[in-house]
């Protein structure tokens, strides 16, 4: 009634009135899609079923394989590590053993000197020691008015800084080489104490030409395992010893960077036995690596 009132006030205008789908239409429309939807499903749960029935469910061979890899790959890492542990557990056992002798070594040394300079001292005479085979050589000067051989000679002995120091073996071309240089270095024979300091605070190795702190023992056993020195305590003893691999153990060393010495130097111009610091100074080079380490 109000809407043919609406048209009967204003002809001209036009409504459209939206009726809303009835409760059986909409009821049908769901069922026809459900309808439609309940075949295909069915179809796919029978089929999933007989495949469970007959071997569970289906993993893709893609799968299967990673799976296979991956615990090959968690069995051989195991392994590695097992052996690795195994390993070192040996190589600690081992160094230990080595240490142990050395330290033994040593005392045998020290106690046969000792009764070597007593028998000398009852028969009235005085004990020689032996001509040492081991030189320490620090560079003490700079390069001003320096002659190009001289230059030359210490860029061999790797001594290219102020207060860099290397171990070399005493021999005729050695102290050749030493007397050309001597205005430029100090030199002398360390002792054991010294040799162990050194190498512990101060000491570097070459290792793929790069410089490396000696933190572990792996980095000796790396460099020189070859040669049948795997920890530090086998570089010191071939150092000291001056041992068959010496050349090997000494060129892994980098050259020791020391400090200035505590106290300064004397006159660095003259030789030691004239009061200054160049030159030989035999067993009291240990003093000098003391205030310079």
């Amino acid at each position: 009634d109000q809407l043919s009132q609406a048209t009967s006030k204003n002809p001209n205008s036009q409504s459209y009135v939206k009726l809303p789908l009835s409760l059986g239409q909409a009821s049908l429309s769901g069922e026809t899609y459900q309808h439609s939807q309940r075949p295909q499903a069915a179809a796919i749960q029978k089929k999933m079923g007989e495949e469970e029935v007959k071997g569970g469910p289906v993993v893709p061979e893609s799968v299967l394989k990673k799976q296979k890899r991956n615990e090959e790959w968690a069995l051989a890492k195991k392994q590695e590590l097992e052996a690795a542990k195994k390993k070192r557990v040996e190589s600690r056992k081992l160094i230990f053993c080595r240490a142990k002798l050395y330290a033994k070594e040593y005392d045998e040394q020290q106690k046969e000197l000792i009764r070597l300079k007593r028998e000398a001292k009852l028969k009235g005479g005085f004990y020689v020691d032996p001509q040492a085979k081991l030189l320490f050589i620090i560079r003490i000067r700079g390069i001003n008015a320096m002659h190009p051989k001289t230059r030359k000679i210490l860029q061999l002995l790797r001594l290219r800084q102020i207060f860099n120091g290397v171990f070399l073996k005493v021999n005729k071309a050695t102290m050749n080489m030493l007397h050309r240089v001597e205005p430029y270095v100090t030199y002398g024979y360390p002792n054991l104490k010294s040799v162990k300091e050194l190498i512990y605070k101060r000491g570097y190795g070459k290792l793929n030409k790069q410089r490396i702190a000696l933190t572990d023992n792996s980095i000796v056993e790396q460099a020189l395992g070859k040669q049948g020195i795997i920890c530090t305590e086998d570089l010191i003893h071939e150092i000291m010893t001056v041992g068959p691999h010496f050349k090997e153990a000494n060129n892994f060393l980098w050259p020791f960077k020391l400090k200035a010495p505590l106290g300064g130097l004397k006159k660095k111009r003259n030789h030691y036995v004239e009061g200054g610091d160049a030159g030989n100074r035999e067993d009291y080079i240990n003093e000098l690596i003391r205030r310079m380490n």
